[in-house]
């Protein structure tokens, strides 16, 4: 499978990149099929340059701050109101709550809101969804919200994304035996950092370290932050490859 980066800003779109937002694609049954993970603020622009956004075949919300699903609007208007008519509706799967809110953020009534082009499901932490041959799997992680880091596997393969978390053993033991561990590292070492909020680049080198990942790829900075400053944290405590996300890097796992 091929991981691709959309967007890779932290908290609001930067002058580079969008809000949050990766594409998975794995071929199989002589077609390609397509999930994406967060369709934060901006991102969905930015989609329609790696491929066509009526192509996906399902959804996956870490979590309800606008930064990690905002363009889910402008994906509700494409859907609808495309010129080749109404798309089939599209699983999306999501913390509860989540077809309200995207109700509420249209000005729509929540019944149907935009339950005719969505198909809302609830993460469930106990259950894996299969897209194609991909597996998908949550484990729920340490935020101000609900939030849930996902796994996503095809066959021995996997990479974990840990959406929005604090330093969280969850997120470990959902990417042991993992390849490549996707992890914000929107803190820096030193700040006043809140708790239970965000990683900083040591913390999740440490979990890519505790995970036994191959790969640990940094997202989720700031604009206000260097960004190399999260490297410099991360790569004491990591020995294997270290990168930070950038917008249309790809990733075969």
């Amino acid at each position: 499978m091929r991981l691709t980066v959309i967007g890779c800003s932290g908290s609001y779109p930067g002058p580079d990149a969008p809000a949050s937002s990766y594409l998975v694609e794995a071929e199989s049954e002589g077609r390609v099929w397509r999930v994406l993970l967060d369709l934060g603020s901006g991102a969905l622009g930015a989609l329609q340059r790696y491929g066509d956004p009526l192509a996906v075949d399902a959804v996956f919300i870490s979590h309800l701050h606008p930064d990690h699903w905002f363009d889910m609007s402008g994906y509700y208007v494409m859907r609808k109101y495309h010129p080749t008519g109404a798309q089939p509706r599209i699983p999306v799967y999501a913390p509860q709550g989540a077809s309200t809110r995207m109700a509420e953020a249209y000005g729509l009534a929540a019944n149907p809101g935009m339950a005719e082009e969505f198909d809302f499901h609830v993460h469930d932490e106990g259950a894996a969804v299969e897209v194609g041959p991909l597996r998908v799997t949550v484990a729920k992680v340490v935020h101000p919200v609900e939030a849930f880091a996902i796994r996503v596997a095809e066959g021995d393969r996997s990479f974990v994304y840990s959406g929005d978390t604090g330093p969280a053993e969850s997120l470990v033991r959902l990417a042991k035996g993992s390849n490549l561990l996707l992890a914000e590292a929107s803190f820096r070492e030193g700040d006043p950092n809140p708790a239970d909020l965000h990683l900083t680049g040591k913390e999740a080198g440490e979990a890519a370290t505790a995970a036994g990942v191959e790969t640990l790829v940094l997202t989720h900075i700031p604009p206000w932050h260097e960004r190399q400053s999260a490297y410099e944290e991360a790569r004491p405590v990591f020995e294997g490859r270290l990168e930070l996300a950038e917008c249309g890097a790809t990733y075969d796992i």
